[in-house]
């Protein structure tokens, strides 16, 4: 049992004689812990940067572009991971900012406040996470379909609804396990702020 838990065991046996607990000896427990997710948070979207970074340098090599170049999307991708690096190191920077401004908080109203800021920001990445990726995967599977060598003799007799529809259930499988991923890898620290912030509404600091 935490500290915090300890506290708030005894915030509830106050009636039975015991020491009252200010409120405020409660605050700066939320606070550090608040403070520690949400850097947590920060330092999650820089791996997931790192990591991008890593995959589409070192494992993205000449044959990967040339089978790109065929379907016709090189110049397609090469926006998208401009775009996409971009608004990863806005949500990054949004997540820092969070971080600062939960840390050197002095005031309760500002800590709730910036902790539902935080899980906003935080539902907005993962949404555009899972939508970019649909929607790339997508794309892809199209101009697979239409332009790659490997379908030159079945295109003709392509049955285009199934084979669509084939690539929509594997695409909505992809989208379901990455929000899976994504549910665990900030679903849990979510949770912990929002149990944060139900504590300091309900302490009424």
């Amino acid at each position: 049992m935490d500290e915090l838990e300890l506290l708030k065991k005894d915030w509830k046996k106050q009636e039975k004689n015991l020491p009252h607990i200010e409120a405020q000896e409660i605050y700066p427990i939320l606070l550090k812990k608040s403070s520690s997710i949400v850097k947590w948070i920060f330092f999650i979207s820089l791996g997931e940067l790192a990591l991008g970074v890593f995959l589409n340098v070192f494992l993205a090599d000449s044959e990967y572009w040339k089978t790109v170049e065929d379907i016709h999307l090189k110049n397609g991708f090469i926006v998208f991971y401009i775009v996409s690096y971009a608004i990863t190191l806005f949500f990054i920077y949004k997540f820092y900012k969070r971080y600062k401004a939960i840390s050197t908080t002095d005031s309760a109203y500002l800590l709730m406040k910036n902790i539902l800021k935080t899980r906003k920001i935080v539902k907005y990445y993962i949404f555009y996470v899972l939508a970019s990726s649909a929607i790339t995967a997508f794309v892809t599977f199209i101009f697979t379909l239409l332009y790659s060598s490997d379908f030159d003799n079945i295109r003709e007799d392509m049955n285009w609804p199934k084979a669509i529809g084939f690539g929509l259930l594997v695409i909505i499988i992809f989208v379901v396990v990455l929000w899976l991923i994504y549910s665990l890898l900030y679903g849990i620290l979510l949770k912990k702020l929002h149990r944060n912030y139900k504590e300091l509404k309900r302490l009424e600091l």
